[in-house]
């Protein structure tokens, strides 16, 4: 670029975020067959590193007194992210005791856990 434009080359520096998948969350209810929910989320979490991208920026006021050089950082931030999830609601109830221990039948539910994103990612547009 320098050669061409006459402009030095812009600096970048950061960090690969590695993805981690961490442990499906299944609980189990006092009164339901089935656990909730029954395809569980799964968290995944990364580590966005810090970032820096800086460049010169010449005669900013039209003086080359006024050189400078104009950057955006961003600090390190962990993300998370949920997949979503399946609850399924099973057609019959626990055994009733005053039913001879027969289970009642019941309207079956189905749905789906939202996904989930959890983060503060931020940057700083600086001049100096």
């Amino acid at each position: 670029m320098k050669t061409t434009l006459g402009v030095d080359t812009p600096r970048v520096g950061t960090g690969v975020p590695v993805p981690v998948v961490g442990a499906p969350e299944v609980r189990h209810h006092k009164g339901d067959l089935l656990p909730t929910p029954v395809v569980p989320s799964l968290p995944v979490g990364a580590e966005l590193g810090r970032t820096l991208v800086s460049t010169p920026v010449p005669n900013l006021l039209g003086d080359p007194a006024t050189d400078s050089e104009g950057s955006l950082t961003s600090p390190a931030t962990d993300l998370v992210a949920r997949t979503p999830g399946v609850v399924l609601g099973a057609p019959l109830t626990m055994p009733d005791g005053g039913n001879s221990g027969i289970p009642d039948l019941t309207a079956p539910k189905l749905g789906l856990t939202a996904p989930e994103l959890t983060g503060a990612p931020s940057a700083l547009l600086g001049l100096g």
